[in-house]
């Protein structure tokens, strides 16, 4: 190897720095396919004890919105120790708990099973999809976070607001766009983790992690809505 080049400022530390990129991203989905087991336990123990569904709607946003803001802040409070681990999978397990709510209307068509493994089977093919993207494109991916960030907004006030006015076409309309801006956000993040964008393995996962989870609920729902097969 041409000894002018081994001697370069920063030579030395680009190998370094690809080395830690990718111990952040082999991390990152060490624990996103972790935390896929609290999430399914959740969901599990809202659909035995129907404790999601016994809630109004109202508690049930109160809820939702009191719970996993809070935990959020926690983990990014504490993502810099084995605490902020722990914190996020208690989150996936509450998050798998307020989805038994909807997981428990669409297993309640005929063909409700079938829903949730097509809608499962999506998700994780979206995802694939993403995480191969993200390694084949070159050019700097940053520029859409303001974008995204904008229509994720958008999405979470639309939801609050039709919570109130109960908008078929509204929620159609919502449960689309939300599906195309977090498909979008699990490209962007895991980008950010390839680029060094993102070195800190756990905001990582819970980043990738919202991404994914909101997709599969918009599919579900979707499927519900248009493919679900009354008794």
């Amino acid at each position: 190897m041409n000894q002018s080049l081994q001697t370069q400022p920063g030579y030395a530390g680009s190998g370094a720095l690809a080395v830690e990129r990718n111990r952040v991203l082999r991390n990152t989905y060490w624990l996103l396919a972790v935390s896929l087991v609290p999430t399914v336990l959740g969901a599990w123990v809202g659909l035995s004890t129907g404790i999601a569904q016994a809630m109004t709607p109202g508690i049930s946003l109160i809820v939702f919105l009191v719970g996993a803001f809070g935990l959020i802040f926690a983990i990014e409070k504490t993502k810099n120790s084995s605490t902020g681990v722990y914190l996020l999978l208690a989150f996936t397990f509450f998050m798998g708990l307020m989805l038994s709510r909807l997981l428990a209307i669409v297993l309640g068509f005929k063909n409700g099973s079938s829903l949730v493994m097509t809608a499962f089977g999506g998700t994780a093919v979206i995802f694939f999809a993403m995480a191969t993207l993200s390694t084949l494109i070159k050019r700097d991916l940053s520029g859409m976070g303001k974008f995204l960030f904008v229509g994720a907004l958008v999405v979470f006030i639309g939801f609050i607001a039709n919570f109130f006015l109960q908008s078929s076409a509204l929620m159609l309309t919502l449960l689309v766009v939300c599906l195309g801006v977090f498909s979008a956000f699990m490209l962007y993040d895991i980008k950010r983790v390839i680029d060094g964008g993102e070195t800190n393995y756990v905001s990582a996962t819970l980043a990738i992690y919202l991404d994914i989870y909101n997709v599969f609920q918009s599919l579900l729902a979707l499927l519900g809505i248009f493919g679900g097969e009354r008794e």
